[in-house]
């Protein structure tokens, strides 16, 4: 079971992949929205924010997200770890329900090309 330490380095590691992608990835990342991203398996959410094709991990909270972030990601640790690394396609887990992905039907379509 990944660590809380093995999934923020792997949302950094997403972060410096946005902002390192082309340059329709990075469009496609570039909104201004809150995110959160519950890691299911170690009861915990990472909230923070993507601005500017990047992720900025502000807390880390016990639980489920308090709140209602515009982005909403749910998944176990070693899920966000394999995806990160390559290791699990994105668009197959969302489909077979492994990754939870909530967010505005308008955020949905900008986001489908990271996917």
């Amino acid at each position: 079971m990944a660590t809380t330490q093995e999934c923020r380095a792997a949302l950094e590691k997403l972060s410096d992949n946005l902002a390192g992608a082309d340059s329709g990835v990075r469009s496609a990342a570039a909104l201004d929205r809150s995110l959160s991203c519950h890691v299911t398996d170690l009861g915990i959410t990472f909230r923070g924010r993507l601005e500017n094709g990047r992720i900025e991990v502000v807390d880390t909270v016990q639980g489920p997200p308090p709140d209602k972030a515009q982005i909403r990601l749910a998944m176990t640790g070693d899920d966000l770890v394999a995806m990160v690394d390559g290791r699990l396609n994105f668009a197959k887990a969302w489909a077979s329900g492994r990754i939870r992905l909530e967010a505005s039907f308008r955020d949905l379509l900008r986001l489908r090309t990271l996917l």
